[in-house]
């Protein structure tokens, strides 16, 4: 008898016979080895979909959707902190809604705060005057992204509206308020044409438009340099005790520009997003506020790089001096 079965040899040969205790422990064995082939397929199941969850798990804590990015935007300081975060905090929150990225608003105290950042390479955006983005560009590579189209830059010099002035010749031994040594048009371009015709003045720098205009109306100097943009936007008692005495020729005006560092896909939704402003009676305020009606592509080749043959960087001041 082997594993339950009897052979007997007989005449016609040798018989093999499965007893009742055989039949049974076979079929004990056939159920025993199906048992455990199911509980290991079921063990392989379960390492499997250990493994499944396992690799689900890495790939939702490392591989997540990409997030909007938080993009800086530092505002030349024109004005008073107060009065760019009113005109551009809107502006840069339609922008973050029509772009998929976010955009923080940076403001400073003084310019020469302001070119330090800039030249440091800090901003991601920067809005900017035209030399300015000169030296952005020599510093750190920055590329203008938009500008105004219509509306050109000229720098103003503005006097008493009671002045006996007539001419920049008559300011000769006279000291003019300035915003700061490389405003472009309102100083850095008067500077260099006064200095041209060869007329002799004194500087005082008083860190904003406003204060330059104020300059004069009281009489602490005898003119101010300035731009036609920041006398419009002072009140009527202001403007009306000032009289524009000259204007510098024209030139491509201030451009938002970006740091190479920013990703190109974010420098493309932020120029498409500004564009399409005009599409809209809210984005076209938000335009008006920022004195930048008509927005179009800006390039620094065509607009800006001509700018460099006025060599004004031998009437640059850094660091406020």
């Amino acid at each position: 008898m082997v594993n339950g079965l009897t052979f007997r040899k007989e005449s016609d040969g040798v018989h093999c016979h499965a007893s009742a205790m055989s039949s049974a422990t076979y079929q004990i064995q056939v159920g025993e080895h199906a048992v455990r082939r199911a509980r290991s397929r079921a063990a392989s199941a379960t390492r499997l979909l250990a493994c499944m969850l396992a690799v689900w798990l890495f790939l939702g804590w490392w591989v997540r959707p990409a997030q909007a990015a938080t993009y800086t935007v530092a505002v030349v300081p024109q004005f008073s902190a107060v009065e760019i975060h009113r005109v551009w905090a809107p502006l840069l929150a339609q922008l973050s809604a029509a772009s998929g990225h976010q955009f923080q608003l940076q403001t400073f105290a003084s310019i020469p705060e302001f070119e330090k950042s800039f030249l440091a390479g800090q901003p991601d955006f920067v809005y900017l005057n035209p030399y300015h983005m000169v030296m952005a560009h020599r510093a750190q590579r920055y590329e203008p992204v938009v500008r105004e189209k219509n509306q050109l830059l000229s720098g103003i010099v503005v006097v008493r509206a009671d002045s006996p002035a007539q001419s920049l010749s008559d300011l000769a031994g006279e000291r003019l308020a300035y915003p700061a040594p490389n405003s472009f048009g309102a100083s850095l371009y008067i500077r260099s044409l006064l200095a041209e015709r060869k007329i002799p003045t004194s500087a005082v720098y008083v860190k904003t438009h406003a204060n330059a205009y104020r300059h004069v109306i009281t009489g602490s100097s005898a003119a101010a340099g300035g731009i036609r943009a920041t006398l419009e936007r002072e009140p009527p008692d202001v403007r009306q005790q000032l009289r524009i005495l000259f204007e510098t020729p024209p030139v491509a005006p201030h451009p938002v520009a970006a740091h190479p560092r920013v990703d190109p896909a974010a420098v493309q939704a932020l120029q498409a997003a500004w564009l399409q402003l005009v599409h809209s009676e809210t984005g076209e305020s938000l335009l008006r506020a920022i004195q930048m009606p008509s927005p179009q592509a800006a390039n620094y080749r065509r607009d800006y790089a001509d700018l460099e043959r006025l060599h004004l960087e031998r009437f640059v001041q850094l660091d406020g001096d």
